[in-house]
């Protein structure tokens, strides 16, 4: 049995669960509260989740855990076995998480400021919603961001875009307000479309 480490709301640990779901995977789900990481440190050696514990491996990152599922548990693929595909994909989770996240991350830490920069939440703002156009283009002619099927692109990318259609009202994290508030599907179908679509996926949880 896989045991998942998760927080309630966590964007990162809904990646997870779609992909255990995605590969027909059951967890034992140990929620923890951010004011107390003892579980997860104990387990991991490190305060953030998720974490899975199976068989005497633990993985942490949620990347890493996707791409250990994949290299552990092969069918259905959530990476594609032609290598320039893979790339592709590959190259994809790299620009989102450090270029994409790095926009979301910076915009919150200055929100988090005791006196924001009304400049730097404009921009940073402007930015993250225009980069939904670039959702918006992939999203042509396919249901998915990197093709026909789902891919671990689109578990990578949903719990963060989700926010452009939904925020569940009992979710009141700061970075989850601003990621609804300053990203609109507005005028962008294919996206919303994508987000509704992946949105109806299990979460092994």
């Amino acid at each position: 049995m896989i045991r998942l480490y998760r927080a309630d709301w966590s964007t990162n640990c809904e990646r997870v669960g779609l992909a255990l779901a995605f590969k027909g995977l059951e967890a034992e789900s140990v929620v923890i509260d951010y004011s107390d990481r003892s579980q997860v440190e104990r387990v991991s050696g490190q305060g953030l989740v998720p974490v899975i514990e199976t068989d005497g491996e633990v993985v942490h990152d949620s990347t890493a855990i996707l791409r250990w599922l994949e290299d552990r548990y092969r069918e259905p693929r959530l990476f594609p076995t032609d290598p320039a595909r893979r790339a592709e994909v590959d190259v994809f989770i790299d620009w989102f998480n450090e270029v994409w996240k790095g926009t979301a991350n910076a915009l919150e830490e200055e929100m988090e400021r005791a006196e924001p920069d009304p400049g730097a939440v404009s921009a940073l703002a402007a930015t993250l919603d225009a980069r939904l156009a670039l959702f918006e283009q992939l999203l042509a002619g396919r249901d998915h961001l990197m093709g026909p099927g789902v891919t671990a692109a689109d578990l990578i990318a949903f719990p963060f875009l989700k926010y452009a259609r939904l925020r569940d009202p009992a979710d009141d994290e700061l970075f989850h307000r601003l990621l609804d508030e300053h990203q609109d599907v507005k005028g962008r179908p294919r996206l919303a479309a994508w987000i509704q679509r992946v949105d109806a996926l299990p979460r092994a949880y």
